[in-house]
C-alpha cells in the first residue's frame, strides 16, 4: 500500500521533530498523538474516508472546523479542550509549511483558524489550615503513611507538576545541606528546588524505609507503589484524594476534588502572599514567561482588600447604631 503524504509527515512529526528537535515531553507528544487518533476517527466514522486515504489535501481548513464542532456537540469537549486539540493541529502544520512550501497556503489557512474564546477558572488553592489538615491525615507510624506524607510534603514544598514528581529519581535529591530537589520539567529543562528541612527530614526517614541511598539505587524512582514500580500520575492522585476526602469529612475548609495542581497553585499563593517577588515564584515554578505567574497576582484577593484598605478612608463604622435605643424612631414605627 502506498504511504499517503499525511501518514509521511505525520509520522516525522511526531517520530522525530517533536522529541529530536523541539525537546517536548512524552506527555506533550501523546496528547497531540490522541489529537490525531481523534481526526482520524472523525474523518473515517463522519465523512467516509478511510484511515489510509486521508492527505494533506483531505484536511482542508473547514474540515478541521468540522472536526472541532463534533468534539464539542458530538463528544462534549469543553472550549478549553478544543483548544488543546486545536494547537496539536496548528503545531503540525506549522511543521508542514516548513517541510512542504506548495502548501504554504492550504497550511495558513488552518492556521488562521482562531481559538475558541471562554472564561478562565479561577486559581484553586488552599489555605494554610486546609493544607494543615490534609498533611495531617496520613499514618507516621507505618511506611505507607510516611511514603504518603512525604509525597504530600514534597508536592507543596517544590510546587512540582504531577509528572515532575513522578519523574524524581533517587539522585534528584540531596539532603546534605542545603537540601535540593531537581526537578525535569516541560521541554526537558532542569531547576533546582531548595527543601524545607522538615520535608528534608521527612525524605530521609522514607528513603531510609525503603533502602535508597547507595550508589547502585541512585536511578531508581524515588516513590514507589505497593508492586515497588515506579508511582503514576493516578498514584499521586488516588494518594491526594484518599486523604484530602478524609479531611473534608473533619473540617469543609478542604475543598472538593483536589488534584495535585492544586499544591502547586497553593505554594505558589503563600509564597506570593508572604512578599516573595513574582521572579522568583517564576523561577521555582520553572514558568518561562512570568506572564503565566501573574495569574497568582490576579487572584489574590486578600491582597487587594488589604491594598484598598490602605488606599481608602473607612467610610463604614465598625458598630451600627441600636436603634432599640433611639425612642422617636420606636413611637413613630408604633404609630404606623
Amino acid at each position: 500500500m502506498k504511504t499517503t503524504d499525511f501518514a509521511k509527515y505525520l509520522s516525522a512529526f511526531l517520530g522525530t521533530y517533536m522529541p529530536g528537535v523541539r525537546s517536548v515531553s512524552t506527555n506533550t507528544i501523546r496528547s497531540y498523538r490522541d489529537t490525531y487518533r481523534l481526526l482520524l476517527l472523525y474523518c473515517k466514522n463522519h465523512l467516509g474516508i478511510p484511515v489510509e486515504k486521508v492527505s494533506l489535501a483531505t484536511l482542508t481548513d473547514q474540515l478541521v472546523l468540522g472536526f472541532l464542532d463534533w468534539l464539542q456537540e458530538k463528544r462534549n469537549c469543553s472550549a478549553s479542550t478544543r483548544n488543546q486539540r486545536l494547537a496539536a493541529v496548528h503545531a503540525f502544520f506549522r511543521y508542514v509549511q516548513l517541510e512542504e512550501p506548495l502548501l504554504l497556503a492550504s497550511c495558513q489557512r488552518i492556521l488562521a483558524i482562531p481559538f475558541k474564546k471562554h472564561p478562565k477558572p479561577a486559581v484553586r488553592h488552599l489555605t494554610p489550615d486546609a493544607l494543615r489538615l490534609i498533611l495531617g491525615q496520613p499514618d507516621p507510624s507505618s511506611i505507607l503513611g510516611r511514603r504518603d506524607l512525604t509525597i504530600l510534603s514534597l508536592l507543596y514544598d517544590t510546587g512540582a507538576r504531577v509528572q515532575e514528581l513522578v519523574d524524581l529519581r533517587v539522585r534528584d535529591i540531596r539532603l546534605d545541606e542545603p537540601p535540593v530537589a531537581t526537578l525535569t520539567g516541560k521541554g526537558k529543562k532542569s531547576r533546582h528546588v531548595p527543601l524545607m528541612h522538615n520535608t528534608a527530614a521527612l525524605l530521609a526517614r522514607y528513603m531510609q524505609d525503603h533502602a535508597l541511598g547507595p550508589d547502585s539505587t541512585l536511578d531508581r524512582p524515588l516513590f514507589v507503589n505497593r508492586q515497588f514500580g515506579k508511582m503514576t500520575r493516578a498514584g499521586i492522585c488516588y494518594v491526594l484524594r484518599k486523604h484530602s476526602e478524609t479531611a473534608r469529612e473533619k473540617s469543609l475548609i478542604v475543598p472538593q476534588a483536589l488534584t495535585p495542581h492544586v499544591f502547586r497553585h497553593t505554594k505558589a499563593m503563600h509564597l506570593y502572599q508572604s512578599g516573595v517577588a513574582l521572579v522568583y515564584i517564576r523561577d521555582l515554578l520553572g514558568h518561562v514567561d512570568i506572564s503565566t505567574t501573574d495569574i497568582y497576582a490576579r487572584a489574590d484577593t486578600e491582597m487587594k482588600r488589604k491594598a484598598l484598605e490602605h488606599a481608602y478612608p473607612e467610610m463604614t463604622q465598625a458598630s451600627l447604631p441600636d436603634w432599640n435605643q433611639n425612642e422617636g424612631l420606636l413611637s413613630w414605627l408604633g404609630s404606623l
